[in-house]
């Protein structure tokens, strides 16, 4: 199980997290490490896993940081996703926070929380330590000049596919629409859930539609869209939309997707009942614990080719602007940030990390290697890699998108309608 967020909406982060307004903490300078306060003991908040033996894991691992670093005493902490939304900026705020939390990257979380004030400024930080950390990732943490943050594990969104099902239907992976609609029709001949799709918690609705928009766009295209250069109304937005409603026109999806849970989607995937899973790479452990045939993972198809996959980044270390365990704070952040600790998340806990990382002797799967192998490119900047909106734009515009793709899947709006509606809600 992956230390993850990037499969929860930003925009409820953002709601809670602005709805204290933007005062708070007064960042800290990095100038009181010796603070006569420090007691090298700090806490680090995470959240809830999943698996308790992920959690047991970076435990132990941890334990190895405080021989390492003799004085400072690390307590790992976890709570459920729902309840750090609510309570981690007024813990902020108070002075009962963690010194060192993970949150996630992108204007809806941690932007939130640096124009609260909330964030210690790690611009000299990462000077000072070298981290190797990809540029635009590093930007995803970076608001008014500073950096807060070390970004989350990097995380792509795509399409996986049953590889077994496809080599006994003789049904290659899609490398266009055209494509993705001719294998849609061959698997519904055989009585199987071509794309399984779900979208009853509502977020899944703004990775259909990243994923979509991204392959058709590029980068330069998404660019556009969330700088204000292009209309949100504009044919490309309407075109992926209506893709979505065309093939829940066409039985290409589970019968009502917005009744159907996250959980759910995937269960159909394991099963077998469905061929193809349109989600992201965070998901690759828990595939692989529950499925007996090969699996495929490849970018969601354009018009006119293979597509590219959507990226995103999950959650990493910030530290309190109101700690008192700055230096502790600070080394801990470094050992997060290091080679090894990337490589250990590799092995360990099946993510990527949002730096270079040397692979050559990890043990690691093959589905996962070939999602390490393409996002490590990709991030590296030797192809392009699409956006995942939700954790970069407002509240205001992540409803409408939820809402707006519910409707189309629910058959109570179409593609320009919603269009019309995100653009009106861009514009707010």
């Amino acid at each position: 199980m992956q230390l993850s967020t990037l499969k929860v909406p930003g925009a409820a982060a953002a709601v809670l997290l602005l709805a204290a307004g933007c005062t708070g903490t007064a960042p800290s300078s990095g100038g009181d490490e010796d603070s006569a306060d420090s007691t090298g003991s700090i806490r680090y908040l995470i959240e809830q896993q999943e698996d308790p033996g992920a959690l047991k894991l970076l435990d132990a691992h941890i334990d190895e940081f405080e021989k390492a670093n003799p004085g400072i005493t690390v307590k790992l902490e976890a709570m459920p996703l729902e309840n750090m939304r609510t309570v981690l900026q007024t813990q902020l705020r108070s002075g009962e926070g963690p010194d060192v939390f993970n949150w996630g990257s992108g204007p809806g979380y941690a932007g939130a929380l640096a124009e609260a004030g909330l964030l210690y400024d790690l611009t000299d930080a990462y000077e000072q330590n070298d981290w190797q950390i990809y540029d635009f990732a590093k930007e995803r943490v970076t608001f008014d000049g500073k950096t807060f943050g070390v970004p989350g594990e990097m995380e792509t969104i795509g399409l996986f596919y049953n590889k077994t099902l496809f080599a006994d239907l003789g049904i290659a992976a899609p490398e266009s629409l055209a494509d993705l609609e001719a294998v849609s029709r061959s698997l519904l001949d055989e009585g199987i859930v071509p794309i399984g799709v779900s979208d009853k918690e509502g977020w899944q609705g703004g990775h259909l539609l990243s994923m979509a928009l991204s392959s058709e766009v590029g980068s330069d295209g998404m660019d556009e869209l969330l700088n204000g250069g292009a209309a949100w109304d504009s044919p490309d937005v309407v075109s992926a939309l209506r893709l979505w409603e065309d093939f829940m026109d066409a039985g290409y999806l589970p019968e009502s997707p917005t009744a159907l849970s996250y959980d759910g989607g995937n269960a159909l995937f394991y099963s077998g009942e469905a061929a193809m899973l349109p989600t992201g790479s965070w998901l690759v452990p828990e595939i692989e614990d529950n499925v007996d045939f090969e699996v495929g993972y490849v970018p969601f198809p354009s018009g006119d080719g293979p597509g590219i996959f959507t990226g995103g980044l999950g959650s990493g270390p910030f530290i309190s602007a109101g700690t008192t365990e700055t230096e502790a704070a600070l080394k801990f952040v470094d050992f997060l940030a290091s080679q090894e600790h990337g490589q250990w998340t590799v092995e360990n806990l099946g993510s990527i990390p949002p730096m270079p990382i040397d692979t050559k002797d990890l043990q690691v799967s093959p589905l996962f290697g070939q999602v390490l192998e393409d996002t490590s490119e990709l991030s590296g900047g030797s192809g392009d890699l699409g956006y995942n909106i939700d954790v970069l734009v407002t509240d205001v515009f992540n409803e409408a998108m939820f809402d707006g793709v519910q409707a189309i899947l629910s058959g109570q709006k179409d593609a320009e309608e919603v269009a019309q509606d995100l653009e009106a809600a861009f514009r707010k």
